[in-house]
């Protein structure tokens, strides 16, 4: 039976102080540099991102090395403090590689308990050098087979498709296949034995790759037996990940449209003082905060290594991807015409919130998934 009741202290769902103003800090500095237009400029570049800018925010602020531990060249606080991070950068559509990077990259190799595979990448990771993602995480039977060419060798064959800044990564954390079951690999690829091929995606922030690896040498990262857990609670990390992206997004949409609603005038007055519009934003509002809740419950969760991460994770993910399509459907709607238009950046949080809807997984799996820890489905029926 699972318990009904949170096993979470709810000062934890409290903003710190510190966590204000890191906010603060954060939302300043993506108004000066990080604008809709500064984004468009970059969606062009080899990269797809400001890169000095993703230097500024590991050096300057640190965001890179906030969940990190002191011993690998962090800052040693908790996802608590990311997850502020990772709310701003989805209000500001910021788009470089920080979800798979900083998120995944970072909590695979730390959950994974290789002390050597930890003290090789994430100090980098922390101070902006390396870039990071993983690979074939979310497909039920690898698409990469791993052999053993020696005691400590391995190569990597087989392919992956729609990674997360697959194209352009320095480290690639790939599931593979062995003759023992999944197991959890290193890889740095090159383009003579990895051929990684650019996917045309709905969000072109986030970009995504085709990765077909071809005798691509790799290291083991951690132990075959503990792979599939770390595999499992890493996409749970993403997913607590992508619920803050996904309400920094929402906050933008709502807040940018009741702007809009207050200053447009027919018939001599505010459209925002309209009962129609005032019920379609209550309506918004309300999905916000339930948003806030959920994001704040799966972020309290990893924080503290909670078993209850997996329920939280699933319930953020469906209540956050809902309120962000509600959300930005508002922003381009109540906006009228020019919402609709290709200058108009309405259209920019539309892609991110219905790409961020698949991204992880479907509502209706969460929704199983969610059914079947909390006891109301027979397993195995996802």
């Amino acid at each position: 039976m699972h318990r009904r009741r949170p096993e979470i202290d709810p000062q934890l769902l409290s903003e710190t102080d510190e966590q204000r103003q890191l906010r603060t800090v954060l939302r300043d500095l993506y108004a000066e540099a990080s604008g809709v237009e500064d984004v468009r400029k970059h969606l062009a570049g080899p990269r797809g991102y400001d890169e000095a800018l993703w230097a500024r925010l590991a050096g300057e602020i640190g965001i890179h090395g906030l969940a990190v531990p002191e011993e690998y060249g962090g800052s040693g606080f908790t996802f608590a403090e990311l997850a502020v991070a990772l709310e701003e950068s989805g209000r500001a559509l910021y788009c470089a590689p920080l979800l798979p990077t900083v998120v995944l990259a970072a909590h695979a190799l730390l959950l994974s308990g290789d002390r050597t595979a930890c003290e090789r990448y994430l100090p980098r990771i922390a101070d902006g050098t390396l870039t990071a993602t993983v690979a074939g995480f979310d497909a039920d039977e690898p698409g990469v087979a791993a052999e053993q060419e020696n005691r400590d060798g391995w190569v990597l064959r087989g392919r992956a498709d729609f990674v997360l800044d697959g194209a352009g990564a320095d480290l690639l954390l790939v599931r593979a296949g062995t003759p023992a079951g999944p197991r959890l690999f290193a890889c740095e690829p090159a383009p003579d034995t990895a051929l990684r091929t650019p996917r045309r995606v709905l969000d072109e922030t986030r970009r995504q790759a085709l990765v077909e690896f071809r005798g691509a040498p790799a290291t083991a990262v951690g132990t075959a037996e503990e792979a599939e857990g770390t595999v499992s609670a890493t996409l749970d990390t993403g997913r607590a990940a992508l619920a803050a992206e996904q309400l920094g997004g929402s906050g933008h949409a709502l807040d940018a449209t009741v702007e809009f609603v207050a200053q447009r005038h027919q018939f001599g007055r505010p459209i925002g003082s309209f009962q129609a519009v005032k019920h379609r934003l209550a309506d918004a509002l309300v999905a916000l905060e339930a948003a806030r809740s959920a994001s704040a419950y799966a972020t309290a969760c990893v924080a503290v290594a909670s078993p209850q991460l997996p329920v939280a994770a699933c319930a953020a993910a469906v209540v956050c991807s809902e309120t962000f399509r509600l959300a930005t459907a508002e922003y381009v709607q109540l906006h009228g015409g020019i919402g609709f238009t290709w200058e108009h950046p309405a259209h920019l949080y539309v892609r991110r919130a219905r790409a961020a809807e698949v991204l992880f997984g479907t509502a209706d799996q969460h929704r199983a998934r969610l059914a079947e820890r909390v006891g109301l489905a027979p397993r195995g029926a996802a």
